[in-house]
């Protein structure tokens, strides 16, 4: 039996995330609130901002930005697009 959680971002009840993404009780607060499918959008999605915007992953702001943006991606709010990004049609 997989474990379920009402996802904040899809705001309906989807699988849980395994384990924490990361420590402390932010880490706690994701697994409890955000689905394997949200968080695996908000992977891509983090992974388009660092690549298009060459975030620089080892200053402290640039973290400080994509925590700011990811919670902004889960609540539903506006956030950072990557400007150079072009989906692909299916």
């Amino acid at each position: 039996m997989t474990n379920t959680v009402f996802c904040q971002k899809h705001k309906k009840t989807l699988e849980a995330l395994d384990r924490a993404p990361f420590p402390g009780p932010k880490g706690q607060q994701i697994l409890e609130t955000i689905s394997k499918q949200a968080w695996a959008e908000w992977q891509d999605h983090q992974t388009r901002l660092i690549n298009e915007k060459h975030l620089n992953l080892m200053d402290p702001a640039t973290r400080k930005y994509l925590q700011t943006e990811m919670d902004k991606f889960f609540a539903g709010e506006d956030y950072d697009k990557a400007e150079g990004y072009i989906p692909t049609s299916d």
